[in-house]
């Protein structure tokens, strides 16, 4: 039964997500706000339900299987790939430099903050 309900908070968030994405008409996945509403549920919860927990374990365990699809893309279009490759190399480089960038700088700014707030109580 704890399945059951676990999928269904899954594909219920994945489902208003959709509905919400099509609806507004926004350029973001219905997935990717199905997270999102997820995330925001989980916060104000507090906790994470025994159900939907097993079930994010169920599906962790044959998560490699995604990998398949982008295995065979990376095949099929072995190609394409060759003649862009100094484009994909490029873009991966500066999208991975301005992720770190932008993670140290959030990383350092939550630093501080806590830091002046544990100050402020002592």
């Amino acid at each position: 039964m704890g399945l059951i309900v676990g999928m269904s908070i899954l594909l219920g968030c994945q489902f208003l997500g959709e509905v919400i994405s099509r609806w507004l008409a926004l350029p973001v996945p219905g997935p990717v706000l199905g997270m999102l509403i997820l995330l925001i549920g989980l916060m104000i919860r507090g906790s994470v339900p025994s159900s939907l927990r097993t079930m994010g374990e169920g599906l962790l365990k044959y998560l490699t299987l995604l990998f398949v699809p982008a295995g065979v893309g990376l095949i099929e279009h072995f190609g394409l790939i060759g003649r862009e490759i100094w484009i994909l190399t490029i873009t991966l480089v500066l999208s991975t430099a301005v992720t770190l960038l932008v993670t140290s700088q959030t990383l350092q700014r939550l630093a501080r903050r806590r830091v002046s707030a544990e100050e402020s109580e002592s």
